[in-house]
């Protein structure tokens, strides 16, 4: 029976508001029955004489009380009310979560440790204190969070760790205190709680001992508190599990917060792989009208890396753009659309000169080429001359398939796709832009990471000089690793100047259909590719239909243009 734990419990939530009930009741009823026994005219002089006093009693007790709470408790400062949720609420279950099967697996191993919890102690076991969910933003840690209280069938309470960050010192500490005490007391009265703590980085960063001001005390002491309440001395053995989400990195918490006995188990949340990714469309799907020839599973190729809350975000972005065109269905334009949208930024028109829009469709159509034939990893999804975020075109690429790690051939191709821009424009033209500016930052950085931090130039020097200090290396050493970079960068320049020459004629193809059309899609650009013998290489993707004949095409210096296509990758800024 856990009547006795609930009147408790009630008794502990709600001891004021009884107490001012009774109070209230007594300070009528004793004095009415008191006075009821006095003479008349005694008795109307007691009532004028307290009447004529009550208001300034009433304010004196007033500003006492109020110093009073202020002086001792912190006032306003430190109030923490923080409502149980019921389990039954939530109602978010495991079928509910759609993809993160590896993290649901060891999600509902919690679960079950928590519902077996007195079988676990009969053998000596301890149940879980914490749990700590790790992940990137919008995988679904708040949610499994939820599945894991939903399905124990025990009280939930939700916190941010900027809940607890304040610029009066101890209110922090104090609000870990209360929040603790509010869970305990659930869970005697329902025999577990789960504290849920969002962004918990907030609250259990690295403790600083050193500092020279101060500042770090307050964080320092809300943390320490979290930590005693976790696993310190308490009053009760009462089950509090600890669930914390967060994005940064987990060196980025305490070790003490780390250790066995507080956040013990780790769960990782991931990015959804292919087959969720599928299974996310299909479910968001179903909320809004979408056409029912959209196949999910091209969708989830073109969605490579997004989180759900990014899938999501993209259907909704393609409803308002059906909207907006007066459409009754969601079809795979409006999707496109959206992602363009979204990750490319909103399309404006410019009035470019004919040279201008002329030389930036060569220039974007190199990048095309080179992606598309020569990228081993990445394939085009699409390609526009309307400017962009900035960028006057943009070859959009995407990745085929999840990598975790790139190889060699993957970064000097990535060098490539930015600098064929450039050559295309120095074929076309004899002369370059300043919109090769972005081009080669891109393919700087990648060049020096390769030379300077992953032992991937051609003279092999190994180990990571970008991580020593600069003192540390003498200027003969960084002089060779310097030119090694401009080697690559050479090389790299070689073979796009190579690509780009044999496969000219696609080069001027694609810029002639640019400057007709400003955009083209995935499917228009294999089409084409098609035409000239060059078939995409997509895993299990949509294959578009075959054009007819290659119009005939000259080399810039009106030699006769062989047959061979490249891939394509970043815009032109």
């Amino acid at each position: 029976m856990r009547w006795w734990p609930k009147f408790k419990l009630f008794m502990q939530r709600w001891w004021l508001v009884v107490a001012v009930v009774l109070g209230f009741t007594l300070s009528i009823v004793l004095p009415i029955w008191y006075l009821a026994g006095m003479e008349e005219s005694v008795r109307r002089y007691i009532v004028g004489i307290n009447v004529a006093s009550l208001p300034w009693g009433i304010l004196q007790t007033l500003v006492f009380v109020a110093f009073l709470y202020l002086l001792q408790y912190g006032g306003g400062f430190a109030q923490f009310k923080k409502a149980k949720i019921d389990a039954g609420k939530i109602a978010v279950k495991f079928e509910d979560v759609i993809g993160l099967n590896e993290a649901k697996k060891e999600a509902w191993e919690v679960v079950q440790l928590i519902k077996d919890r007195t079988t676990l102690k009969k053998i000596g076991g301890k149940v879980l204190k914490g749990l700590l969910l790790l992940g990137p933003p919008g995988c679904g840690k708040t949610l499994l969070a939820k599945a894991i209280a939903t399905e124990a069938g025990i009280p939930f309470l939700s916190v941010a760790g900027s809940e607890f960050v304040e610029i009066f010192v101890g209110v922090g500490a104090s609000r870990v205190r209360k929040l603790f005490k509010q869970a305990r007391q659930y869970a005697e009265a329902y025999g577990g709680c789960i504290s849920f703590i969002d962004e918990l980085e907030v609250l259990g960063r690295s403790r600083v001992f050193f500092d020279a001001f101060g500042g770090s005390s307050e964080g320092n002491s809300t943390l320490n508190q979290l930590l005693v309440e976790m696993d310190g001395i308490v009053d009760t053995d009462a089950h509090v599990l600890v669930i914390g989400a967060m994005n940064a990195p987990e060196e980025t918490l305490d070790p003490a917060l780390l250790r066995p006995g507080r956040f013990d188990r780790k769960l990782q949340v991931a990015r959804p792989n292919l087959e969720e990714r599928e299974q996310i469309f299909a479910y968001y799907a179903r909320k809004i009208k979408v056409d029912p020839s959209i196949d999910f599973g091209r969708l989830a190729r073109k969605a490579v890396y997004k989180t759900p809350a990014e899938i999501e975000n993209i259907l909704k972005e393609a409803a308002l753009i059906a909207t907006r065109n007066g459409h009754d269905l969601i079809t795979y334009k409006e999707i496109s659309e959206a992602i363009e949208r979204i990750e490319l930024g909103v399309a404006h028109k410019l009035n470019m000169t004919p040279r201008e829009r002329e030389m930036t469709a060569f220039h974007e159509a190199g990048h095309l080429v080179v992606m598309y034939l020569e990228h081993p990893t990445n394939d085009v999804f699409k390609v526009s001359i309307i400017q962009r975020g900035g960028t006057l075109g943009v070859v959009h690429g995407v990745p085929k398939e999840e990598l975790h790690s790139l190889d060699r051939n993957s970064l000097f191709a990535d060098i490539k796709v930015s600098l064929s821009g450039y050559v295309a424009e120095k074929f076309q033209y004899g002369t370059t832009t300043t919109g090769v500016s972005a081009d080669f930052t891109n393919a700087m950085a990648r060049a020096h990471a390769m030379v300077w931090s992953f032992g991937m130039g051609a003279n092999s020097f190994i180990g990571d000089f970008a991580s020593m200090p600069k003192e540390q290396i003498s200027e003969s050493l960084k002089d060779r690793l310097n030119t090694e970079t401009q080697d690559l960068l050479r090389k790299a320049m070689a073979e796009v100047e190579a690509t780009l020459k044999a496969e000219w004629h696609i080069v001027q193809r694609f810029a002639n259909e640019l400057l007709k059309k400003d955009e083209m899609d995935y499917d228009e650009i294999a089409a084409i590719f098609i035409e000239y013998g060059k078939p995409p290489k997509l895993p299990a993707g949509v294959r578009p239909a075959l054009p007819a004949e290659p119009p005939p095409a000259l080399l810039p210096n009106g030699e006769a243009a062989p047959s061979n296509p490249p891939r394509s990758k970043p815009p032109f800024a």
